[in-house]
């Protein structure tokens, strides 16, 4: 009988805490670390020989959206096929719990216009098999996947059930109404829920173009709702918001952590037209900091950036009357008809008839509009701009991108960098009380795809640029986010933890261009996104990507709230 089930011989291990790598044998046993030693004599059910490669934990994402695909999928792609072993969902107050029969529509609606994913894959997808939200817990406990997953209490489904159609009308609640929202949310808090999540920001909309039911909740509803949550239990209140008050947002998240010991979270970008509010936001973070209080920004290693095409959800053209006519035809004949120069001009005469917020800003924007390449760019350069290639051929913006989507049989896409196009990437990633976060994993499927935004940390910051060393580079990608959300039994190499590891081959690591599958219920589209160099992603001691393909185990489980540090309980 072999000692262990699985050893990795070899490698350079990055164990997660910064430190300096060293070179050793990592062994696993019913799914935790059993041994790491320089060179282990034992035996193993399976080999890997991680020679000249790098040993990591594996990735935890703190931010995503998989409320809907964890229902009816076992692959919680593309997050779990770009090393990531946990995720954390019901971020920005949106899902699907809890919920009456009768408001199926409307949560429906919220997650589409806000997370932009289909309505009839959610229509078709979703078992809705629960009501509350200890049951939608159960109804993911109940499913196998392939990374482990937990959840956030969401503030809109909440809302919706104790509040009706007053709450979609953003009515105040009463005190009767937040003590019922009280007793319901320390309910799914004693059934597992992470923590609480909120948003309050006017980007956020319904498929019905409304602002959802928390957008502008009062402060006091969400101070009061916040007295539910327990430091003890590891709980974490997350919001995002448009900070038109900095201080008596920020105050939401301080008040919560001082009078229950919570810790806080909130979406940190560097915005155009805001661009001193981030250094605003991390005064007030160190402030609390040095008050003892755990209130970290969330930030993204790269631009939140939507890609767009004929193939995508969006373009500038989407919503005009005229392709909405051709929206239907299969994809051969409509680029067959989009290239007949009369169609074109009726569609470039045209307006977009209600069309998505990210399109009415950047409709016309086309120096925000950058060409994709690959090797996909995500801080593209003036002159790849849309207006620059346009100029260059002396032709209208327009007109020169209606053709370029055209082109490569309708499979070319732009990028549009909309917030967080900075040079100050590298000190938000950085700073001592920042998370690597905002991928959005399972949502905004057919416009963006962040997931693979870890990655981009090690290829632009570590590999290309040197902002950071690998160990530290690491660090930010798996025991820090774990830290954050409590989870002290993964995110490092060392016996007794869980056993969520990469092997990683960090000379080949690249990211390779998004690309389109139609794999959601309902024949849904959305972008996936695959990396070069990742050569196995262990859950639990199991193997679920080798070469960037699946193996088919699933050892993914659910987390139900703190997860204790097994070396301390020993």
């Amino acid at each position: 009988m072999a000692d262990y089930d699985l050893i990795i011989r070899n490698g350079l291990v990055y164990d997660g805490s910064g430190g300096t790598p060293f070179t050793a044998d990592v062994a696993v046993r019913d799914g935790l670390i059993a041994a790491v030693a320089e060179k282990l004599t034992g035996t193993a059910a399976q080999e890997i020989d991680a020679a000249g490669r790098a040993v990591t934990p594996g990735f935890v994402d703190v931010h995503t959206h998989y409320d809907g695909q964890a229902t009816w999928d076992t692959h919680l792609r593309p997050s779990s096929s770009l090393g990531t072993t946990t995720v954390v969902m019901g971020n920005c107050g949106v899902g699907f719990a809890p919920c009456r029969t009768e408001d199926h529509d409307v949560l429906i609606q919220l997650m589409e216009g806000v997370e932009e994913i289909p309505g009839t894959a959610m229509n078709e997808g979703l078992p809705w098999n629960w009501q509350s939200f200890p049951e939608f817990l159960d109804a993911i406990a109940a499913r196998p996947h392939d990374i482990d997953v937990a959840a956030l209490f969401p503030h809109g489904p909440l809302r919706v059930f104790v509040m009706g159609e007053r709450a979609v009308n953003r009515e105040p609640a009463t005190e009767q109404d937040i003590e019922q929202m009280k007793g319901l949310l320390a309910e799914g808090m004693a059934a597992g829920a992470v923590g609480f999540s909120t948003s309050r920001t006017l980007v956020h909309r319904s498929s019905t173009g409304d602002l959802v039911p928390t957008y502008k909740a009062a402060t006091s509803e969400l101070k009061a709702l916040g007295e539910v949550l327990s430091g003890d239990s590891g709980h974490v209140m997350q919001f995002i918001s448009d900070w038109e008050d900095v201080e008596d947002e920020f105050s939401i998240l301080r008040e919560t952590s001082e009078r229950t010991g919570a810790k806080g979270t909130f979406t940190l970008l560097y915005l155009d037209n805001q661009p001193e509010l981030w250094r605003q936001q991390l005064d007030l973070v160190e402030q609390a900091q040095r008050r003892g209080l755990d209130i970290r920004g969330q930030v993204l290693s790269r631009p939140v950036g939507m890609m767009m095409g004929y193939r995508a959800s969006m373009h500038p053209f989407y919503r005009r009357p005229t392709f909405l006519g051709l929206a239907d035809l299969p994809e051969a004949e409509q680029r067959r008809r989009l290239a007949d120069p009369a169609v074109k001009e009726k569609i470039l005469g045209e307006q977009n008839l209600d069309p998505h917020i990210f399109v009415r800003i950047f409709n016309d924007r086309f120096d925000k509009m950058y060409v994709l390449e690959d090797p996909i760019d995500y801080l593209p350069r003036p002159e790849n701009s849309v207006a620059a290639r346009a100029a260059a051929a002396g032709q209208d913006p327009a007109a020169w991108l209606y053709d370029y989507l055209l082109d490569n049989d309708g499979n070319n896409l732009i990028y549009i960098a909309a917030a967080n196009l900075s040079e100050h990437i590298p000190e938000l990633l950085g700073h001592p009380n920042t998370v690597v976060a905002l991928g959005d994993g399972g949502a905004h499927v057919g416009s963006i795809c962040d997931s693979s935004a870890n990655i981009y940390v090690l290829t632009k910051w570590v590999k290309e640029r040197g902002a950071f060393d690998l160990a530290k580079g690491i660090h930010l990608l798996t025991r820090q986010p774990a830290e954050l959300y409590s989870m002290y039994d993964r995110g490092l190499i060392a016996p007794g933890l869980k056993a969520d590891l990469n092997v990683i081959d960090f000379d080949a690591l690249k990211l390779k261009t998004p690309h389109i599958v139609h794999d959601l219920p309902a024949g849904g589209k959305r972008f996936l996104q695959d990396a070069e160099g990742i050569l196995a992603t262990i859950v639990s001691g199991e193997v679920i990507f080798e070469n960037g393909e699946a193996t088919g185990r699933l050892p993914g489980r659910l987390i139900r709230g703190r997860q204790a540090d097994p070396r301390a309980v020993a």
